[in-house]
Order: structure tokens, then C-alpha cells, then sequence
């Protein structure tokens, strides 16, 4: 897409992307409880993957940010990915899953990880086979599902456990909600400025973002190994493209970017503006954004607390 339209996108929609346009995470999450615990067995379970060292908690550490805090996240043999992996925290209420948008829902994406050679390096054949021979899970399987194991209830089953993983009341949910002591000053601050800088055009709705793609590097040459869509259509627009990350938490999940470039949060509003934005920004303005962006980490989920 021109630049130019870019720029009319922008002057169309800025208006109505106003206070409102960011949501606030629901308190409770309707899922089934006996399914998410399951899940939840699922997820901490290495034997979803080849060798059995490898399980989706490892590149997804719920007691730090949901993600791992890596550049790169390294799977199966020490074997390094190609993209920073992204938290798993309210990734249901992103539209598509994965930076390049190829698994329409949480479901979908769980056969991703356990397939993919560098990550868990199984099938999902394989880890149906796995999870039958161990009496505990055939059981557990047969008292929720008629069917038992099948590749159909393992993705189910850990969907509805990551449908769990919401983080509601941040501080910045409770402002939203008519707490005006909820945040300070420079918070209150830095989200005008998150406004008027024109951030808040591709960082809104509920998770802040999650919710359409975008180029990475629409005012300047992002230099990105990874071609993002392109990958999925092969169609020479969609060069760069990738889903907008949320920025609910997005102070526990450093580094960030699709490839990890930005070590700080402050790294990452001065790429954002420049590449995204083309505006200068002031280092004072700034800081006023990271601490607004500060005051959108939710509370844990008790199910994310709670041991194996």
C-alpha cells in the first residue's frame, strides 16, 4: 500500500479512535473448568513433544509475562526459532494467532508448536498416541469427551485453558472504568499522548491491539528478516505485514517486535514512531507512554498460579 494511504487511514479514522476505543478486559472468562484444568495438564507436559523435553509452558512461562523472554525462543535440541514468541496471556481476544495471522483461533494453533521441526518437533498424530498409552489421561479424556483422545479434544482442550489466561484489572481498566486515582499523572500523560501521536490507530480494542494487521515499517525501511503474511498469500502487499501485537502486559514481555530488536519498552516507542508514525518524539514524552503502558499489566489468573 502507497504511503499516502496510510496517511488517510489515519486522518479517516483518528477521530474515531477516541477514549473509547480502548476496552477493558472482562473480569470473568466463561470456560469450562474441567476442560481448562486439562488444559492446563497439557500445557505443562513435555510429552507433547519429541525427545519429551519441550512443552507449550516453556516458551510460555506463565509467572513471567506468558511468553519467554527470549529474542528468539529455543525448542526441541537446543534448536533456536526464527521469531520472538508472544505472550499467551489474552491471546483470545486477538482476531487471528501467530505474528503471521495463519491459525484463525487458539484452537487452530495448537497443532502449530507441536508440528513445527525447531519447536516440539511431534505431530499431533504422535501426541495423540503418546497421551494413549498413559491410563491417567484416557481416563480424564473419556469423563469429558465421548470420543476420549483425539487430536480434535487435545486442541480443545488446551484452547479452553488459554481461554483462561485473561489478566483483567489493570490499573488502566479500573481508570476506564471511572477510577480516576487508578493511574498517576504521567500515566494519565503519556495515554493522551499514546492518543494524539497516533498510536492508539492500530493499538485499541480490548487487548490493545490483536485485532488487524499492519506493515512493519510504513515511514521508514523496518529491515526485517521475516517477510510476516507474505509467507501465508505470496502476495508482494502483504511483504512485512503482521498481525498487531497486544500491549496488555507489555511490560512483563520484553524484548519485543516480531524479531525481539527492541530490549526496552522505551526502545519500542522510539521504533514504533519512527518506522510506524514517521514523528519525532521527545524523551520526556516517552517515558510518559511507558508509564501509561505500565498501567496495562492485569492480574494473573488464579488458574495460572495454581501448581501442577
Amino acid at each position: 500500500m502507497k504511503l499516502w494511504h496510510y496517511s488517510m487511514i489515519f486522518f479517516m479514522f483518528h477521530s474515531f479512535l477516541s477514549a473509547a476505543a480502548i476496552r477493558p478486559i472482562p473480569e470473568v472468562s466463561k470456560v469450562n473448568m474441567k476442560k481448562v484444568r486439562l488444559g492446563k495438564k497439557l500445557f505443562f507436559d513435555p510429552r507433547l513433544s519429541e525427545n519429551g523435553t519441550v512443552s507449550c509452558a516453556t516458551c510460555h512461562d506463565l509467572n513471567h509475562g506468558g511468553d519467554d523472554g527470549l529474542k528468539v525462543s529455543t525448542g526441541i535440541n537446543g534448536k533456536q526459532g526464527s521469531i520472538n514468541a508472544p505472550t499467551v496471556y489474552n491471546a483470545v481476544f486477538n482476531f487471528r494467532q501467530f505474528w503471521d495471522g495463519r491459525a484463525k483461533d487458539l484452537k487452530e494453533q495448537v497443532g502449530g508448536p507441536i508440528a513445527n521441526p525447531v519447536e516440539m518437533g511431534y505431530s499431533m498424530k504422535q501426541a495423540v498416541e503418546t497421551l494413549k498409552q498413559n491410563p491417567e489421561y484416557v481416563k480424564e479424556f473419556k469423563a469429558i469427551y465421548p470420543k476420549g483422545v483425539t487430536e480434535e479434544t487435545v486442541k480443545d482442550a488446551i484452547a479452553e485453558f488459554e481461554k483462561a489466561l485473561i489478566t483483567p484489572d489493570a490499573p488502566f481498566d479500573r481508570y476506564l472504568r471511572g477510577d480516576k486515582n487508578a493511574i498517576g499523572k504521567k500515566a494519565k500523560e503519556g495515554y493522551a499522548l499514546f492518543e494524539s501521536k497516533g498510536c492508539i490507530l492500530c493499538h485499541n480494542g480490548v487487548n490493545v491491539g490483536g485485532n488487524f494487521y499492519n506493515k512493519f515499517g510504513i515511514f521508514r525501511d523496518a529491515n526485517s528478516s521475516s517477510l510476516g503474511r507474505y509467507n501465508i498469500t505470496k502476495k508482494e502487499e502483504d511483504k512485512f505485514v503482521f498481525k498487531v501485537p497486544s500491549l496488555r502486559n507489555v511490560a512483563l514481555t520484553a524484548p519485543y517486535m516480531h524479531d525481539g530488536r527492541a530490549k526496552t519498552l522505551t526502545d519500542a516507542v522510539e521504533i514504533m514512531t519512527e518506522h510506524q508514525l514517521g514523528r519525532y518524539i521527545k524523551e520526556k514524552e516517552i517515558e510518559c507512554i511507558v508509564e501509561f503502558l505500565k498501567s496495562l499489566t492485569g492480574k494473573i489468573p488464579q488458574i495460572a498460579k495454581e501448581t501442577q
